[in-house]
């Protein structure tokens, strides 16, 4: 067996495909795309952010921010708003054909268009380091993303980023149950 190295490089998989949703200071909903992230404790996550993102300024502001998950059917739109600058667009969520409910818990919207949402408070943001920590409020799925009250993971077509070959996936079939497949191994 033969292995090539790829350096000391932020290369591992699946990386989710985070919607950062946050409002800006006229209460216009802005969004960017971040693949840096994961949870890092029972209630809170964590994501590295740039500070110059117009994203950071507006949670910095409000304290609250909500994470969206891509998904297929939103690709084009969910990869937009990583390429184009909130500095710059100021219509960049409307552009990326996305529109908001104010979430009820924390002062940030909720992307209806993406199933998936983790309502945020900041608990802070290292500027030096990047990371922003949130504590997860609510996690609220859209009904079209259910099965008999469950998530359906092919409903709700949740995108992976791909960095080894910059690009986007969806999230596969089933191959077993967690806490079960590997159980017999236990004997």
């Amino acid at each position: 067996m033969s292995r090539k190295d790829f350096g000391a490089k932020p290369l591992s998989l699946p990386q989710p495909v985070w919607i950062i949703g946050t409002y800006d200071e006229n209460g216009v909903p802005n969004a960017m795309n971040a693949a840096w992230g994961g949870i890092s404790e029972e209630n809170e996550l964590s994501v590295c952010l740039s500070p110059g993102h117009k994203t950071c300024k507006n949670f910095a502001r409000t304290g609250a921010f909500t994470v969206s998950m891509a998904d297929a059917a939103h690709a084009a739109g969910c990869d937009y708003v990583g390429i184009a600058s909130g500095n710059k667009a100021p219509d960049k969520f409307a552009n990326a054909g996305f529109t908001a409910t104010k979430s009820s818990l924390v002062h940030a919207p909720i992307i209806n268009e993406l199933a998936i949402c983790i309502e945020c408070r900041v608990i802070e943001f290292n500027e030096k380091s990047c990371i922003l920590r949130g504590e997860i409020v609510n996690v609220s799925v859209d009904e079209s993303a259910l099965t008999d009250g469950k998530l359906d993971m092919e409903k709700a077509a949740p995108l992976v980023f791909d960095p080894f070959n910059r690009a986007y996936h969806v999230i596969g079939e089933k191959v077993g149950d967690a806490w079960k497949l590997g159980a017999a191994m236990l004997k």
